[in-house]
């Protein structure tokens, strides 16, 4: 649909900080999005001095994975489980796709790619020579969350996306650390203050 388009137009503008051609399409703009990050692969390989590298994901073989690609894949896992818990808070589906689509974590796969490129690739190539990459990846990565403060602008990014009417999307690009408080919604109360304990005092 058109609503879904413009959603995934917004996610890859604020992705690459660039605009996209207006009649763009769905698959163009995937397509799109998977140059730039090839592109990218072949800069770091560059700047690290790696060969061609390839991104390889077999769950099944996960030991077996290069240096790079291991450490990615483990900093991916952790940086989708942030997402997911984030998402979860906002109340949103994680299921709710719009460029990733049919997938039970699709929109936890469409917020996660929003910093991939800032947070989770430069550490995985800075990492080619070390002997336990995993380990490494998943100890620097949250030394670096700290400094990105991650989890405040997923809100804001996620609120942007979701509900462009009450937050400037442009201003997100520019100041994607700047976050709105959030609320709960209850089904019966209605809109509900976060940062409170709503469990029943014990007896």
């Amino acid at each position: 649909s058109q609503q879904t388009l413009a959603v995934a137009v917004d996610m890859y503008e604020m992705r690459f900080d660039d605009d996209v051609p207006a009649d763009v399409t769905l698959d163009v703009l995937r397509g799109m999005e998977g140059h730039r990050m090839k592109t990218l692969y072949r800069l770091l390989a560059q700047q690290h001095g790696i060969g061609r590298f390839r991104r390889n994901y077999h769950p099944d073989q996960w030991q077996e994975q290069d240096p790079v690609n291991l450490a990615l894949s483990a900093a991916n896992t952790c940086l989708y489980g942030i997402v997911h818990a984030a998402l979860i808070a906002l109340g949103c589906s994680p299921a709710l796709g719009f460029v990733h689509t049919g997938k039970q974590h699709a929109f936890i796969y469409d917020i996660a790619d929003l910093y991939k490129a800032e947070v989770t690739l430069p550490l995985a190539f800075a990492l080619n020579g070390s002997a336990n990459p995993e380990q490494d990846v998943r100890r620097k990565l949250r030394e670096n969350l700290r400094l990105v403060q991650l989890l405040p602008r997923i809100v804001r990014d996620v609120q942007a996306l979701l509900n462009p009417d009450t937050t400037d999307t442009e201003q997100v690009r520019t100041d994607r650390r700047s976050v709105d408080l959030v609320h709960l919604w209850d089904p019966k109360a209605g809109v509900q203050p976060a940062g409170v304990n709503y469990a029943r005092e014990q007896s």
